[in-house]
């Protein structure tokens, strides 16, 4: 290859590289790519199939990441006290709506920072009661999305575990004491009392404190443990369930959990909720405001046994049980 034709070919295959990333510049210039700021309480890793969902709802509206939207991701990792600062940078970015998922401390991070840029919650427990919207039919302000408040659902889960071993008598509530917003206790103490079941509570805030909180289960001898409604405790749904079997301790939380290996699962598809909350994004990039858009609570809720871990433990699901199921796990 001579000088002349090198030069050619690197003039050629270097200006190919460079187009790509120059196209999309031109782009976010002229206003064809929207830009979505996306703030997670967690991780990726722990949050991957909410982000997936939502990802994959975008795409269902025609929203494809590099061509039409580009997503800024921000992780707290878990430590809430990062949260400002990442909303911060994501206001500064100037992006043309929010995305929080994880819970309400980035939602609340979020209504904090911006009373302009759209934002779309996901996640979070009772919206109205920690002011993050004033109603849910009107949200009011520059925020609206999905919540998870259904304060039965933990009561629904111990029903589910006493019918499954009639037995029980002493649970644990394994619960996040640092969630201010939490929320189905009132509900779970008149169940218990209803089924003469004793409840014991255990405390996580971190996760270096699972080990310590089971290992205390089982010394106490509960006969099973619930596990409360809580991102944080969502987002370890494996570690908790992996450390349940350990102790042999029958267990029930959300419909994940059972999936990560906890006995029963019982609660709505938080997959689905992701994938929903592609649709308020794609309202509001149209020019619908937050204030006017309702905010909407599960409606479909799933029951799944995982009888792989049921064996394991030596218990036989009753037929009044399995036979409600949505989903049986082997």
């Amino acid at each position: 290859m001579t000088l002349i034709h090198r030069r050619a070919f690197i003039t050629m295959f270097g200006g190919s590289i460079l187009a790509a990333p120059l196209a999309a510049a031109a782009q976010l210039q002229s206003g064809n790519v929207h830009r979505i700021g996306l703030l997670g309480a967690h991780s990726l890793s722990a949050q991957a199939k909410g982000v997936e969902a939502l990802r994959a709802g975008l795409r269902d509206l025609g929203y494809v990441e590099g061509k039409n939207i580009v997503i800024e991701y921000r992780w707290a990792e878990g430590k809430y006290d990062r949260l400002p600062n990442l909303v911060a940078e994501l206001v500064a970015l100037k992006v043309d709506v929010i995305v929080t998922t994880g819970g309400t401390p980035p939602a609340r991070a979020a209504k904090h920072a911006t009373t302009t840029i759209p934002i779309v919650m996901t996640g979070v427990g009772d919206a109205v009661g920690s002011g993050l919207v004033a109603s849910l039919a009107r949200p009011g302000g520059n925020i609206t999305g999905l919540t998870d408040f259904v304060p039965e659902l933990m009561a629904k889960r111990l029903e589910l575990l006493k019918e499954a071993m009639p037995r029980t008598g002493r649970v644990a509530v394994l619960f996040n004491p640092a969630n201010r917003t939490q929320t189905g206790f009132k509900p779970l103490e008149s169940t218990a009392r209803s089924l003469q079941v004793e409840l014991q509570p255990a405390e996580v805030r971190r996760p270096d404190e699972f080990e310590r909180a089971f290992s205390t289960m089982a010394e106490s001898r509960v006969d099973a443990v619930v596990v409360a409604q809580d991102a944080f405790l969502n987002a370890n749904v494996k570690v908790i369930a992996d450390l349940a079997a350990k102790k042999r301790l029958p267990s029930s939380g959300t419909k994940d959990f059972a999936e990560a290996g906890g006995v029963i699962g019982y609660g709505w598809n938080p997959s689905a909720n992701n994938r929903r909350a592609a649709h308020f994004v794609d309202k509001i990039l149209k020019g619908a405001k937050p204030a006017d858009l309702p905010v909407e609570q599960p409606t479909k809720f799933e029951l799944v046994i995982n009888l792989k871990t049921a064996r394991a433990l030596g218990i036989t699901i009753p037929p009044s049980v399995l036979g409600r199921a949505d989903q049986v796990i082997q």
